[in-house]
């Protein structure tokens, strides 16, 4: 173990011989171009290659170098371990909202992820993230538990009246107190062709998370279990990761109720503020 430890310690403590081995990954370089990017000077690549053949990782020909399989296999595991960190470093504030309910979630699906949290004095940023991708997109699909704060649920509403095509499912708690929140508003969008509203009584993380897809991208709204606050949402337009976020929606939703406009209807009449 403590071999191996000295061996990672050798490479991460040095940016040059990460860039010499990334670089070498794409093929035959020349040690001038490994120079030119890596910005090691001349003395310090000698050494660099110098301890890179002591190790078996590449082999010499003449003024070019490439890596021997055993590099290829050093240089592979060590640059998947290194993103591996960068991924976990992005999502270590928020991941105690990630799902674990939802079949096929993996962190690094969001290696690319936009992470939007409160910072310290301004608790508005995931707010306004959400706000901003729902105004930026022709076709909304979700689901969640929590009833979002007015400005999110008043941009949802306009967005339908505007053309936005809407699929979600809530769960019963969060259906009733968004219609609550605006009964008119709500029905009118709701009355749309394009939205469609469904129930489900057991949503998949349904205390700690929800799941939305736009346009070109996929979210996740991260919510506080006892105040249902909005705490983060993560978002990116990884291609797998709004694969896996659609075939999780279709999931949930074949599994929820349609909601129709009679029941509609009955839950503006039932609201005591209508």
């Amino acid at each position: 173990m403590g071999a191996a430890i000295e061996e990672i310690d050798f490479l991460a403590r040095s940016n040059h011989r990460v860039g010499v081995l990334e670089e070498l990954t794409a093929g035959v370089r020349e040690r001038r171009e490994l120079r030119a990017a890596t910005g090691a000077s001349t003395p310090t690549m000698s050494r660099i290659l110098s301890d890179f053949e002591d190790r078996r990782w590449v082999v010499r020909d003449g003024p070019t170098y490439e890596l021997t399989p055993l590099g290829e296999f050093v240089a592979e595991r060590f640059l998947d371990f290194r993103e591996a960190m960068e991924i976990e470093r992005k999502l270590r504030d928020v991941w105690q909202w990630l799902p674990r309910e939802m079949e096929g979630f993996s962190v690094d699906l969001f290696a690319d992820a936009v992470v939007s949290y409160p910072g310290p004095g301004y608790p508005y940023e995931p707010i306004e993230r959400l706000t901003h991708l729902i105004e930026g997109t022709t076709r909304m699909r979700g689901f969640d538990s929590i009833v979002f704060k007015s400005i999110n649920n008043e941009t949802v509403c306009q967005a339908v009246l505007d053309g936005m095509e809407l699929e979600y499912v809530y769960s019963p708690t969060a259906l009733e107190q968004t219609f609550a929140w605006n009964p008119e508003r709500v029905m009118e969008a709701a009355s749309c062709e394009h939205c469609r509203v469904y129930v489900h009584d057991a949503l998949p993380d349904r205390s700690r998370c929800g799941l939305g897809i736009v346009d070109d991208r996929a979210g996740i709204c991260c919510h506080d279990p006892e105040t249902g606050a909005l705490t983060a949402v993560i978002d990116t337009d990884d291609p797998a990761a709004r694969e896996w976020a659609i075939s999780t929606f279709e999931r949930v939703r074949d599994e929820a109720r349609p909601v129709e406009p009679q029941a509609s209807e009955t839950l503006v009449s039932s609201d005591p503020h209508s």
